[in-house]
């Protein structure tokens, strides 16, 4: 039992000695940790929404390395744990290796499409939520200068970056967006020491409000924003909070509401690729205490009407991840 108490809870590993058949839900997190205040927790704060309503219970991991991702997959499919909600994109080679060996637990998979009768593939617009935070960053900046710091160099975070361009150039058509990615591995996503270095470096080009789509070292994006007396931009979750009157908005993902659906459903989820866009409320942004002095009736009325036109098909913004480009930079 050595490697499971390595790689899971002490909860879990104890119910796991004791042979237990567990007829639970697990959810696995992607690397960058439980609490990284962003993509990770807002499924936490999914599954606790489902504990809350329910009493159920569910087990749980967070990642340490890549090799733990088959591993956790096998032990919590072995268990009888069903379904297993997993987050982020790197799972989605190893869940088309796992998925054919256990026919009866049905797998979610949040930012990764998967093809298995067994599996059900949450993708969300992404570049719909960027755009209508784009145009609040060219409406809240002074300089016409803005920037947009992504984690890992993926095209998924390429689509963040696409979305937020076009809803700046959709407001100020002569704005600069300065674009800088964290890294090329996994630790992309954890790393706040860069996320504040490259803040800095885009504010000495003139930069007043940045957007993060960088995991965990958006913390250190947001941090160093509010001290440098700029405005930044959170994502995933509502970041709001972290700095009241320093963070304009922030882009909700909402990956809570996947979780605690695909929990609520159990062995009886609807399998297939399932899409959250601006029109059925899985993306969106935040207003709420923490911002509303910053976002005024003028800009509040130009990104709810913006919202409205994604929503019936008369704006449609360009996904970088249909063809691997963007239409503006």
């Amino acid at each position: 039992m050595t490697f499971m108490k390595s790689l899971l809870s002490a909860a879990a590993a104890t119910a796991l000695c004791a042979g237990a058949a567990l007829a639970e839900p697990a959810l696995i997190f992607d690397l960058g940790g439980k609490f990284d205040k962003s993509f990770n927790e807002a499924a936490f704060t999914g599954a606790e929404r489902w504990v809350e309503e329910t009493g159920g219970s569910f087990r749980e991991i967070e990642l340490k390395s890549e090799a733990q991702r088959e591993q956790a997959l096998r032990r919590f499919a072995e268990n009888g744990n069903n379904p297993i909600v997993m987050t982020g994109f790197a799972f989605g080679n190893v869940l088309s290796e796992v998925a054919p060996d256990y026919p009866d637990t049905k797998f979610t998979l949040i930012d990764m499409v998967v093809d298995a009768p067994n599996v059900r593939s949450v993708v969300f617009n992404e570049h719909e939520g960027s755009y209508l935070v784009g145009m609040m960053a060219a409406k809240a900046s002074k300089s016409g200068t803005v920037g947009f710091i992504g984690g890992m160099d993926i095209p998924l975070i390429r689509k963040f970056a696409c979305g937020y361009v076009q809803g700046v150039k959709a407001v100020n058509p002569d704005a600069t967006v300065i674009q800088n990615m964290t890294g090329t591995t996994p630790a992309a996503w954890n790393d706040p020491v860069k996320g504040s270095e490259l803040t800095k470096a885009q504010i000495s080009q003139g930069a007043d409000v940045v957007y993060a789509a960088a995991g965990g070292t958006g913390v250190g994006v947001l941090q160093t924003a509010a001290d440098e007396g700029i405005l930044s931009i959170g994502v995933d979750s509502n970041q709001n909070y972290m700095h009241p009157g320093k963070v304009l908005t922030s882009m909700l993902k909402r990956v809570d509401n996947a979780v605690y659906d695909a929990m609520t459903a159990g062995t009886d989820i609807e399998t297939g690729i399932y899409v959250m866009g601006v029109a059925n409320g899985g993306i969106d942004y935040a207003l709420d205490e923490f911002n509303a002095p910053l976002v005024d009736d003028d800009m509040a009325a130009l990104v709810d009407g913006a919202k409205a036109e994604i929503s019936n098909g008369t704006i449609t913004v360009h996904d970088y991840m249909s063809d691997n480009t963007c239409p503006v930079e």
